[in-house]
C-alpha cells in the first residue's frame, strides 16, 4: 500500500508543477467590453434605471425583472446583458432568435437555468411564433407546459422552472408581438452616442490595447464612428494596424485620416455603401421618393441590411428623409456628395 502511495505521489509530481508551461503563458482574448455599470460609458438614463433595479432586486434577493433593449446595432445591448449577469453575480446564457428553430430548443435552455440566471436572446424579433408561445408562461409563471400524445389521449404537464431573468435585444421593436413585449418589466431604447462619450470610449479602448493616441486622433476617430461604440472600436483596431505598419505606431489625426480613407470611411463616417445608397437615390431616381425594395434591388443588397445598418445613421444626421411614398435624399446629402442643385428632382 505504501509503495502504491509513493508511486502515485511521484506520478502527480510529473503532472503538477510550479513551473509555467507554454499553455499557461497563452494570453486570453482581450475583450473591450466593460464588465460593470460603473465602467459603462454613455446611455446615462438606461444605466441609472439598471442600477436602481439591480440594487432593489439584490436587496429583495429576487431575480431582476425581464429586460428588453432596442435600438440600432452596436450600441451596447449585448454588453449590457453581460453587465447585468456580472452585477447580479449570476451565469449568463446567450442565444439568438434565429437559433431557436423549435420549442424544444428553448425548453432545453430554460430547464438548465439555475436560480437567478440571465438568459440573453439577441434579435428576439426573429424568433418563430411557435417558440415565442413557450416564452409566455416561462416569463410570467416560470413554467413550461408539455403536451403528451394527441387527440383524445392528449395530456398536459406543467414543468416548474427556476426563476430567471430574460434579457431581449432587438433592432426592430415594431416586429415584436404585443403579448411578448408587454411581459418585459424594463423596456429601454438605446440611442446613438455623442462624440464626447465616443472619445471616452476611444481612450478606454486604447488604454486596454496599450496604444498611445493623441487628442486630435481621438477626436477624429470619434467623429467617423457613426455614433456607435462597436464601430469606434473596430476602426481603432484598423488604425492601430495602419499606424504600426505605415506610421511608426503614432496615432494622430493624420494617421486616422489616412487609415480610414483606405477603409472607405469619410470624415463624417459614411462608408462606400452609404455613399452608393445616396447616389442611387440621386442619380437613378432623381432624388426620390423611391421605395426601399427598388433601392435594394439596384444596389443588390438585402433590404434588412439597408433598413438596419445604413438608414438609421443617415436619418439621424439628416442626409435621408423617409416619407409615406418612399426615401428622399435631403439637400445636405447633395452638399456632402458634392452634387449640384440641378440634379434635384423638380
Amino acid at each position: 500500500m505504501a509503495d502504491d502511495v509513493l508511486t502515485f505521489s511521484s506520478e502527480m509530481k510529473g503532472i503538477l508543477s510550479d513551473e509555467k508551461l507554454p499553455v499557461d503563458k497563452e494570453p486570453e482574448v482581450l475583450s473591450l467590453r466593460p464588465r460593470t455599470l460603473s465602467d459603462y460609458i454613455g446611455q446615462t438614463g438606461v444605466v441609472e434605471t439598471l442600477e436602481i433595479a439591480i440594487e432593489a432586486a439584490k436587496k429583495r434577493e429576487e431575480p431582476l425583472d425581464h429586460v428588453l433593449f432596442h435600438g440600432p446595432p452596436g450600441l451596447g445591448k449585448t454588453t449590457l446583458s453581460h453587465i447585468i449577469a456580472n452585477e447580479m453575480e449570476k451565469t449568463l446564457t446567450l442565444t439568438s432568435g434565429p437559433a431557436l428553430e423549435k420549442g424544444g430548443d428553448l425548453i432545453g435552455i430554460l430547464t438548465h437555468l439555475s436560480e437567478g440566471d440571465v438568459l440573453f436572446i439577441d434579435e428576439i424579433h426573429r424568433m418563430p411564433k411557435a417558440v415565442e408561445e413557450f416564452l409566455y408562461p416561462a416569463m410570467e409563471d416560470f413554467a413550461v407546459d408539455f403536451v403528451f400524445d394527441k387527440g383524445m389521449y392528449a395530456r398536459s404537464h406543467r414543468y416548474r422552472l427556476k426563476q430567471f431573468t430574460l434579457v431581449g435585444a432587438t433592432t426592430r421593436v415594431g416586429l415584436l408581438s404585443a403579448p411578448l413585449r408587454d411581459r418585459f418589466g424594463i423596456f429601454r431604447s438605446l440611442d446613438f452616442y455623442s462624440e464626447k462619450d465616443l472619445i471616452k470610449i476611444v481612450r478606454r479602448s486604447a488604454a486596454l490595447l496599450e496604444l498611445e493616441i493623441s487628442d486630435d486622433g481621438a477626436d477624429a476617430l470619434a467623429g467617423r464612428s457613426r455614433g456607435t461604440p462597436r464601430i469606434v472600436n473596430r476602426l481603432l483596431k484598423r488604425v492601430r494596424d495602419y499606424a504600426q505598419v505605415r506610421a511608426d505606431g503614432v496615432i494622430n489625426a493624420g494617421t486616422v485620416g489616412a487609415a480610414l480613407t483606405l477603409e472607405g470611411v469619410d470624415d463624417i463616417g459614411l462608408t462606400n455603401l452609404d455613399r452608393r445608397y445616396l447616389n442611387i437615390i440621386i442619380e437613378y431616381y432623381q432624388g426620390g421618393p423611391v421605395g426601399i425594395e427598388a433601392i435594394a434591388a439596384t444596389l443588390q443588397e438585402e433590404t434588412d441590411t439597408l433598413v438596419d445598418v445604413v438608414e438609421p445613421f443617415l436619418l439621424k444626421i439628416g442626409l435621408l428623409i423617409r416619407t409615406s411614398s418612399g426615401r428622399k435624399a435631403s439637400p445636405s446629402a447633395y452638399q456632402h456628395l458634392g452634387l449640384g442643385e440641378s440634379r434635384k428632382s423638380k
